[in-house]
């Protein structure tokens, strides 16, 4: 979890959370989500409790997530990001992971 966003939850000044997020599969196959708690929702991915394309195609690797305030805001990004190219994905994805290490990590 970024520093920034620890530090507002520490002192309580969010109020709503909502993050968009990228899992990707063994393969490299991407789901993009939005959710509002990223910890619980990563759990469902991992665990394929939720039927779906993140279940069908093995998607349970999160790679990238950013951080919102406003579920509108987060929605329009969520719906920005799935028209993106492959290659434009990646380039978001190389620029804050280019290991494309599991940030669920974080959770333990």
């Amino acid at each position: 979890m970024e520093e920034s966003l620890r530090l507002a939850m520490r002192n309580k000044t969010i109020t709503h959370n909502y993050f968009v997020y990228f899992m990707a599969s063994q393969s490299g196959t991407l789901y993009i989500g939005v959710t509002n708690n990223l910890e619980k929702r990563t759990y469902e991915h991992k665990h394929k409790l939720i039927e779906g394309f993140s279940k069908r195609y093995d998607c349970d690797k999160l790679v990238y997530y950013e951080h919102h305030t406003d579920i509108n805001v987060a929605i329009a990004r969520e719906k920005q990001l799935k028209k993106w190219s492959r290659k434009k994905k990646e380039q978001l994805i190389n620029k804050e992971n280019p290991h494309w290490d599991d940030l669920s990590n974080e959770f333990k």
